[in-house]
């Protein structure tokens, strides 16, 4: 079967294209550029557990090195604090440079046997049948390229998007940012801050660590104010140092500079029969910060294993389409939240016309589209094709899963997200006291032997998995999740039929041309943990 296309090498196509490696999907990425990017600090990336848990797990060794952890979360009002945040309760944010993020994943890339980098090669035309899909490039390879799909990650012009005639309407520059890194020291080493009410006629400015004593400092501009040179921006640096650290400007080493305009746009379709869109050729958005690149890595999660699963075993025309009602819904809803919170957060009015039941403050919603959390950047939920909820658990069907501890076949126990990426449903069994059990003969203790062999006649490929608990869950819940880690349903013991009827659904069904009843066959087993 041909290989999967990918059009565009940014962090989006790079994951796009290791998420499908990963699941044994062969890919041709073409990159427009010559395969490197210039180093720019003040463009940076971040991420948050699901997003930095996929990097981590596509490869991506430069999270490692070049990225920094938020101490603490600090926000401020005129010049004094307001509010301060711990991660003691969970991970905390990851910042690292956008080409330091790209250059992990490319190297990743370069390495696997199942990813094609091709550089110098720009889209000029495609084509697409029932079968196949046909790309001509031109560049160092003037060629053309046959894919059994296409998915365009080439950014905001999109070529891919724009020879599909799908249109891209939204709302052009919503906001505007001064951006400056550089190396000093400030009061809190290594917390982020968000400071409001800044004097000198900057409503807003944040500053966000990196390592090395580097800060990525981002301000709030007038929409159509008057163009940012650079002795005014050496003032603003200046004067917020200054206000900072006592009225007296620090030794700072200036590194790199930048105006930043954040536009929101959303494609009106992200799949057009064999080709999709994902990252910023399908969407744009960014103001009160929300995180682009972020939500293009959820569009690869989302969409990899799908492919996948089309790719090995044939799939129904609904578990496509799902992508793009899934994650459309997702990032409309982002833009939604932050286009009605955008003009009373600006304006300085109240919330509660534009949020109903916000009654927040706008520097806690600010820092929720900034930490991943609320309606500006908490992990979406999506809604399952069937909500079974035998058992009440801390996560809805559709939720992101808890990343707990589990025990897998080989008797490693790692956390759950871990197992994700794989192109394999999760079935995880709540079992409290599993830490003492003898690993070297688990399959064969309680109810294992019966969901071994529930799990193994399953529609499509299953791991099994122990957790000795999981929040709301009592003991013997039976917890199904998909690839991605959204978890499916619930199930109060061992449900074979049950079970394979959610796993069922979770396809959407089986592909075309399949017989009704009967399974698709699964691929050869691989070796273990796998149950096939």
């Amino acid at each position: 079967m041909d290989p999967v296309i990918v059009v565009g090498a940014g962090p989006v196509g790079l994951s796009m294209s290791l998420a499908l490696a990963g699941q044994g999907v062969p890919c041709v990425v073409l990159d427009e550029g010559p395969g490197k990017d210039e180093p720019r600090t003040a463009r940076s990336v971040v991420l948050h557990a699901d997003t930095a848990t996929m990097a981590h797990r596509l490869g991506c060794t430069t999270l490692r090195y070049e990225s920094a952890y938020f101490a603490a979360w600090r926000t401020m009002r005129r010049g004094r604090d307001s509010q301060r945040i711990t991660f003691e309760d969970g991970p905390a944010p990851l910042h690292l440079p956008q080409h330091a993020l790209t250059r992990g994943l490319r190297d990743a890339a370069l390495v696997h046997p199942l990813v094609q980098l091709v550089t110098d090669s720009k889209l000029d035309s495609l084509e697409q049948d029932g079968h196949c899909v046909t790309v001509h490039t031109r560049g160092a390879e003037t060629t053309w390229w046959r894919g059994s799909y296409l998915v365009g990650c080439d950014g905001a012009r999109s070529t891919v998007r724009k020879l599909l005639g799908i249109r891209f309407p939204g709302r052009t520059a919503v906001e505007r940012h001064a951006v400056a890194a550089l190396r000093t020291e400030l009061p809190w080493p290594g917390e982020a801050l968000l400071h409001r009410g800044q004097a000198g006629g900057v409503g807003e400015v944040t500053a966000r660590p990196l390592p090395d004593g580097v800060w990525r400092l981002d301000w709030l501009l007038p929409p159509r104010g008057e163009l940012v040179t650079p002795d005014a921006l050496v003032n603003l640096i200046r004067d917020t140092l200054g206000l900072w650290c006592g009225g007296t400007t620090p030794p700072y080493d200036l590194l790199d500079t930048g105006v930043h305009t954040l536009h929101h746009r959303l494609a009106r379709r992200w799949r057009d029969g064999r080709a999709f869109l994902a990252g910023d050729a399908a969407h744009l958005l960014g103001a009160l910060g929300t995180q682009g690149v972020e939500e293009g890595l959820r569009d690869a999660e989302n969409l990899a294993w799908k492919l996948a699963l089309a790719w090995h075993q044939g799939a129904s025309e609904a578990l496509l389409d799902s992508y793009e009602g899934e994650r459309r819904r997702a990032v409309a809803a982002r833009l939604r939240a932050a286009d009605q919170a955008m003009p009373a957060l600006r304006a300085g009015g109240g919330l509660r016309t534009y949020l109903p039941g916000a009654a927040r403050s706008g520097e806690l919603l600010i820092t929720d589209g900034h930490l991943g959390r609320g309606p500006l950047g908490a992990e979406p939920a999506y809604a399952p094709p069937v909500a079974v909820r035998e058992v009440p658990t801390a996560t809805e069907p559709g939720g992101p899963v808890a990343n707990v501890p589990v025990t897998a076949p080989d008797g490693s126990t790692v956390p759950l997200r871990d197992r994700l990426g794989r192109g394999r449903l999760l079935v995880v069994l709540v079992a409290p006291g599993t830490g003492v059990w003898d690993r070297r003969h688990w399959l064969g203790a309680g109810l294992m032997p019966r969901l071994a062999a529930a799990v193994s006649a399953l529609p499509v490929r299953a791991e099994l998995l122990v957790a000795d608990g999981y929040p709301g869950a009592p003991a013997h819940t039976v917890l199904l999740v998909r690839p991605d880690g959204h978890l499916a349903a619930t199930f109060a013991g061992v449900r074979p039929a049950e079970l394979y009827e959610a796993a069922d659904a979770v396809r959407h069904g089986p592909p075309l041309g399949a017989l009704p009843g009967v399974p698709t066959p699964a691929p050869k087993p691989t070796p273990a943990p796998v149950i096939d």
